[in-house]
């Protein structure tokens, strides 16, 4: 402490104008990075570490020439659709979307193939295509057709043809890709160790090029929304309009992150100012603490821009938890500061400033590595977000505890505060009470804490994993009531693929298929023969069985695979099944402008797959995605008899599910590198086991509490709730340290255990409530957002602190009383 003392007093209680001067520069250093700050939601933001699914994903899409990167806009008129008025409007709103710069294409009820007129076989389907576009089909035709044809209905049109779609084509450049393709090739030789210096340079020149064109990519596709938005406005009068689509839902959440950015970081702000002029009534001490909470959240965006690490989804918190923090560290000084000032007010600003800072270093350099550590946990969850998020607060944490130990002390030197006659008046009896409730009914305590404890244990075994995608929005949002839409109306929102993989052909397999007795467009032949198209009769038999299969399970809404097209071409075919030979000339007879809708979105033969495109009810209240996925797989490897490396589950539902069912894990994992790292924490501090162990106990209270709750109301655990517990109890832990410190000093007075109780309680306990109090009011702010994890976040945060300051002014003096770790009453 000595060193610390002379350090404080040769540099910053010294020269405090120098320090802030020095510091300034800093900061003028790091604006500079504030440009390239920026907000992902992407696909590859919300995955697992090293997840193959997000590769496996866009190999389907390329190998099938599909893609999600495409708008639906959800018509319903007012009046009926198939009329020629109801029609010309249709084709009025469909008009002015395609002709917006960024749109490839449009598909609509209005472009795609009829095929119902009567003089339609498989040899004229050509020229007897009619589209309601290109043709002068009466509209009640036109509905029949529709309706009758498997591939349209419940897809772009309702089954009740009240309600139809439109696909707005959004394509990506392949530019994109081949960045995309470069920087990933680039990784695998870093991470496999055969890059040379030279490689390494391209990988981050590339990946520098790679996220400047993606944040191109991002403005002009939100350009693109905000037009396509204000296109349905103005047909809104008559219809009914919702817009859906990956690309808008990736829009609107970089848009509610931004709100929680700026929205909820000045709502915080605003009312940790409220709490600390109600509190303290002195401006120095609102203006101090402001100015070093803005300077760590300066800092850390700066610093973020500059190492252009994004902000995503779930870190979009980060500047309301280090607003929290900073407030959390400079309260205690402030605490400590005004206790001194009350005990000695004659003494100089200069030497109660140099005690506070020594007094409280110890404590609060404790509390920040706790802290970090707690955050530093979730680097162990396996979630790519979860990882950034915990590395990003460890590095803010850091930030916080430098900016109160160094700026802190320069500004109050600046700016010493006078004697606040009123600092008695400001002790609170609340704390009072907590002293003598612990005192009067310790035995309730303890036999409460065991029960709350019981509770949690069993609202913890109720705890899931499984939610819906749409619950993430409140039901105003466009983006909910477009998913209630599509699911009801338009045959399901989440995408899934199944693809099987047909078998491999021998080596010495010849190339004519006649070349044998077997015919193998009738029967199989064995791997000695014909296996190079997918159109025989009992490889389609197969894929019609997993089509019925698929298309039966009550999760699934749209199903399509090349089982859809061959029951239109049965249609076109006066409704007769294709035999074998018709099978065989199917991808001849089918004209090549309705191959890219008919044959290659379902069959690709130069890879040998075949796929299944699935639509997932979103909305389904009994939806359990990896039950789902694995029943799906089961199925097609026991019943169908497809062995396991032939049949591969794509696509978002696949990547979410992976998320998802991680969480389990990674809490676990995180919870337990927590509590095991405090612990380790508590020993080096405080070198009693008993002494840690007693600390630990109210956290394990705070944290089950949280969990146990979720689990006994059915909230599930989602990309942001998982953060909770872990940063429940690094911020708790705080009260844990602070709390048995003072109690250490107080009790080398009298050595009584009681009556140090009731004067911790009138001191520290101060700090901790004021502290708890301004964290589960910033962190009710955040109830005010769109996005129901932030809600669940903030709520369930705020009552883990509460949690968290109930036990350190109950269970953990009594427990401190009841075990008398400093050694018997003097």
């Amino acid at each position: 402490m000595d060193r610390l003392g002379a350090f404080y007093d040769r540099f910053i209680l010294a020269h405090p104008a120098l320090v802030l001067i020095a510091f300034g520069l800093l900061l003028a250093a790091t604006a500079l990075g504030f440009s390239q700050f920026r907000l992902d939601a992407s696909a590859e933001s919300l995955v697992l570490e090293n997840d193959r699914s997000l590769e496996q994903y866009r190999q389907v899409n390329r190998t099938f020439t599909t893609s999600d990167d495409f708008l639906v806009v959800t018509y319903t008129p007012e009046q009926e659709l198939f009329t020629e008025q109801g029609l010309a409007r249709l084709a009025a709103l469909r008009d002015e979307l395609a002709a917006l710069e960024a749109v490839g294409s449009t598909n609509s009820i209005l472009n795609v193939p009829l095929l119902h007129s009567p003089d339609l076989t498989l040899d004229t389907v050509n020229s007897e295509i009619k589209t309601i576009d290109g043709d002068q089909v009466p509209p009640e035709t036109a509905r029949d057709a529709l309706l009758a044809n498997p591939m349209y209905p419940n897809l772009l049109i309702s089954k009740d043809a009240g309600t139809t779609a439109i696909q707005v084509n959004l394509p990506t450049p392949d530019k994109y890709f081949e960045l995309l393709n470069q920087r990933d090739q680039l990784r695998e030789k870093v991470n496999n160790g055969d890059a040379s210096a030279e490689d390494r340079r391209e990988l981050e020149q590339v990946s520098q090029a790679f996220i400047r064109y993606t944040e191109q990519l991002g403005e002009e596709r939100d350009q693109t929304i905000g037009q396509v938005r204000d296109i349905l406005d103005n047909y809104r009068d008559q219809a009914t309009i919702h817009l859906g689509g990956v690309p808008m839902i990736v829009a609107d959440m970089i848009r509610f992150i931004e709100n929680d950015l700026s929205t909820f970081g000045l709502g915080v702000l605003a009312f940790l100012l409220l709490t600390l002029a109600v509190i303290f009534r002195q401006w120095r001490w609102v203006l101090v603490p402001l100015l070093c909470c803005s300077f760590t959240v300066w800092l850390m965006v700066g610093f973020l821009g500059w190492a252009q690490w994004p902000v995503t989804v779930i870190s979009s918190n980060f500047i309301s938890l280090l607003l929290i923090m900073t407030l959390s560290l400079t309260i205690h000084l402030i605490v400590r500061y005004r206790e001194f000032q009350h005990d000695e007010p004659q003494a100089e600003p200069r030497d109660i400033l140099r005690r506070t800072l020594l007094a409280m270093i110890k404590p609060c350099f404790y509390m920040a590595i706790t802290t970090i550590v707690a955050f530093g946990s979730l680097t162990f969850s396996g979630i790519r977000p979860v990882i950034d998020f915990g590395w990003m607060m460890t590095a803010g944490l850091s930030v916080a505890f430098l900016i109160t130990f160094l700026i802190f002390p320069a500004l109050l030197r600046l700016l010493p505060p006078p004697v606040d006659q009123r600092i008695t008046s400001n002790r609170i009896p609340f704390t009072d009470y907590f002293a003598r409730f612990t005192e009067r009914f310790g035995g309730t305590v303890l036999v409460g804490s065991g029960v709350l404890a019981v509770l949690c244990v069993i609202g913890l075994n109720r705890l899931t994993v499984e939610n819906s995608f749409i619950d993430y929005f409140k039901a105003d949002t466009e983006i909910h009531q477009g998913m209630i839409t599509i699911d009801d109306r338009l045959g399901g929102t989440t995408p899934l693929d199944v693809v099987i993989t047909d078998e491999p052909a021998p080596e010495d397999a010849g190339g004519d298929p006649f070349a044998s007795d077997c015919d193998p467009f009738v029967e199989d032949c064995g791997d000695e023969e014909y296996r190079d198209t997918w159109y025989t009769y009992q490889k389609m038999q197969q894929l019609e069985q997993v089509h019925e299969y698929l298309d039966s399970l009550p999760e699934t809404g749209k199903v399509l695979s090349i089982d859809t097209t061959l029951a239109l071409l049965a249609q076109v075919n006066g409704g007769e099944p294709l035999d074998a030979l018709e099978l065989a000339f199917v991808p001849a007879a089918v004209p090549d402008n309705l191959k890219d809708i008919l044959l290659t979105p379902y069959i690709a033969e130069d890879a040998d797959k075949a796929r299944f495109s699935i639509r997932i009810l979103e909305t389904l209240p009994s939806l359990r995605r990896q039950e789902l996925l694995d029943e799906i797989r089961t199925h097609l490897t026991e019943e169908l008899g497809y062995e396991d490396d032939r049949v591969l589950l794509a696509g978002m539902t696949v990547m979410y599910n992976n998320m998802l069912q991680s969480l389990f894990d990674s809490q676990i994992k995180t919870i337990g590198v927590v509590f095991g790292a405090i612990l380790l924490m508590f020993l080096l501090l405080f070198r009693s086991v008993k002494l840690a162990l007693v600390g630990l106990a109210p956290n394990l209270i705070a944290a089950g509490s949280v969990l146990g709750l979720m689990g006994w109301l059915g909230i599930p655990l989602d990309m942001m709730t998982i953060t909770v517990a872990a940063i429940t109890v690094g911020i708790a832990v705080d009260d844990t340290i602070h709390y048995i410190h003072r109690f250490k000093t107080e009790f080398a007075r009298d050595g009584d255990y009681l009556a140090t109780m009731h004067r911790c309680h009138q001191s520290i306990g101060q700090a901790m409530f004021f502290t708890s109090l301004t964290i589960i009011i910033g962190f009710s702010i955040l109830a005010l957002s769109n996005f129901i994890p932030t809600i669940y976040f903030g709520l369930f945060t705020g009552f883990a602190m509460f949690m968290a300051l109930l036990g350190a002014l109950t269970l953990l003096p009594r427990l401190i009383i009841l075990t008398r770790p400093f050694g018997s009453r003097a």
